[in-house]
């Protein structure tokens, strides 16, 4: 008669690679994926012949380089959307009929609202300067003030 212990042991070694037979089984193969579902395998003088009449037909035209428009250019073109704009048309539109997108129509305007700024920093050096001949011509007048008074103080 078999020993109660080995038996249960054999039970349990056979489980265990049960258990590793159904996780094997669980894992699945990579999907292929949709294009090559969608063409058909072709044989090797198949791909050979559709290489040289590739090939045999010029390539698409190269892009043409983009326009780069002056700064000059770029404020009529804002004024002239600004324009289509105040009349009561979509930006949409207005941008189409200048022929740029919308987006360049935004980065555009925020570049000229930052022009200003520096509008702005010109004015605050005029008034510097201006600043600075008033105070010259100020302590001019004082000194002058101060020479009469004492000749008349007699100092």
């Amino acid at each position: 008669m078999a020993d109660p212990q080995e038996a249960g042991s054999e039970q349990i070694s056979t489980e265990a690679p049960a258990k590793a037979e159904i996780a094997e089984a669980k894992k699945k193969a990579p999907r292929p994926r949709k294009a090559a579902r969608a063409q058909p395998k072709r044989s090797a003088a198949k791909n050979v012949a559709k290489a040289v009449v590739s090939e045999s037909v010029s390539p698409a035209p190269p892009k043409a380089p983009r326009k780069k428009y002056s700064v000059k250019e770029r404020a009529q073109k804002l004024g002239q959307i600004e324009k289509s704009i105040s009349r009561g048309e979509s930006i949409k539109s207005a941008t189409r009929q200048v022929g740029i997108s919308e987006q360049t129509y935004y980065q555009w305007k925020k570049a000229a609202a930052a022009v200003p700024e520096g509008g702005e920093l010109k004015d605050l050096i005029a008034l510097e300067e201006e600043n600075v001949r008033l105070k010259k011509l100020l302590a001019e007048r004082l000194r002058k003030e101060n020479a009469e008074l004492k000749k008349k103080l007699g100092l």
